[in-house]
């Protein structure tokens, strides 16, 4: 029973992850690279997409699909055994604890991304686990999700093990997911593809947006973060020339 669970489970998630990855940044491609969107940018800032690198986003993408209906499947499977610690009663810890455990779970996210996205980044594993991503020099929403196998399977084992370490109801998982694909597609829409507010002012400093980001692909040793600033601010790892951009 068990194994014909967690094979419907892989397949049904596979088929969600998938739809939701064409459906977001097919969506997001289509309006924010638009012709009729990039005569309105400034001549520098306007890019050609590249057909090839974008079919090799797509092909890593559903590779990291698979990779991620995998871990869903095991979370859930684990679940059905009761041996993670979700729950589905909202009351059981309080609506408020909600709230909490959904910052919770992208601070420890966002951490847990930082140090191995930079670990990635080292000489030696580069090219085994994250060179994929980097083919895109200047990213598109299809390299949101563009992950190298061993990438895709270290940042899963995030998810696998978060649910064993803190309560946490569905609402809050569902909520964090959608969270993390809908900024990951953003912060990758290249430079100034959103109103110039954004990220150009005081959440600038906190949160990663698309200029933030499209600095990694350019230069490879800095802006590592996936929500906040945080520990590139720590660590020296914030591109200074960003930071004055920002006071500007």
């Amino acid at each position: 029973m068990l194994d014909h669970s967690f094979g419907f489970y892989g397949i049904a998630f596979f088929v969600i992850i998938l739809v939701r990855y064409f459906l977001v940044a097919g969506g997001m491609y289509l309006f924010f690279y638009a012709p009729f969107r990039q005569s309105l940018l400034e001549p520098d800032l306007r890019q050609n997409s590249d057909r090839k690198l974008i079919q090799n986003d797509i092909k890593l993408s559903v590779i990291s699909a698979a990779i991620f209906a995998i871990a869903s499947a095991l979370i859930l499977s684990s679940y059905s055994l009761g041996i993670t610690r979700l729950y589905s009663d909202p009351q059981l810890y309080g609506l408020w604890y909600l709230g909490l455990s959904y910052i919770a779970v992208l601070i420890f996210q966002d951490t847990y991304f930082y140090f191995t996205h930079r670990l990635f980044h080292h000489p030696s594993l580069f090219n085994w686990v994250h060179q994929g991503h980097h083919r895109s020099r200047h990213p598109t929403p299809w390299t949101s999700f563009a992950f190298d196998p061993l990438e895709a399977i270290v940042s899963s084992f995030f998810l696998i093990s978060i649910i064993f370490i803190l309560p946490l109801h569905f609402i809050t998982v569902i909520a964090v997911l959608t969270t993390m694909t809908i900024w990951a597609v953003l912060n990758h829409l290249g430079i100034d593809r959103l109103p110039i507010a954004f990220p150009h002012h005081w959440l600038g400093k906190w949160f990663i947006g698309p200029d933030h980001h499209s600095i990694h692909h350019l230069k490879y040793d800095r802006h590592y973060g996936l929500y906040f600033t945080f520990w590139d601010n720590l660590l020296n790892t914030e591109d200074p020339h960003f930071i004055k951009k920002l006071n500007e």
